[in-house]
């Protein structure tokens, strides 16, 4: 990708989600925290939208997954100590 032009490359949406499933289980492979940000010039084409619910279906296949706010992973840290501290 170029990030100096405004012409991004296409790619389908089951390659976005076969990513973000990637993703998500490398954060659960090293018990980590997998935050996904979704800028609107990415995912707000309809095709990637539905995506979106297949994502959340996978993850909360998944024994031990946890779906938080910021918040709350904040308070989780500050409770469990840090790792890098």
């Amino acid at each position: 990708m170029n990030r100096a032009s405004t012409i991004r490359p296409y790619t389908p949406p089951s390659a976005v989600l076969e990513i973000f499933k990637a993703e998500f289980s490398g954060a659960v492979d090293e018990g980590g925290l997998f935050l996904l940000t979704m800028h609107p010039h990415i995912i707000g084409h309809r095709s990637r939208i539905a995506l979106l619910a297949d994502l959340i279906q996978h993850m909360k296949s998944v024994d031990g997954v946890w779906f938080a706010t910021h918040e709350e992973v904040a308070r989780y840290c500050l409770a469990h100590g840090s790792a890098a501290g």
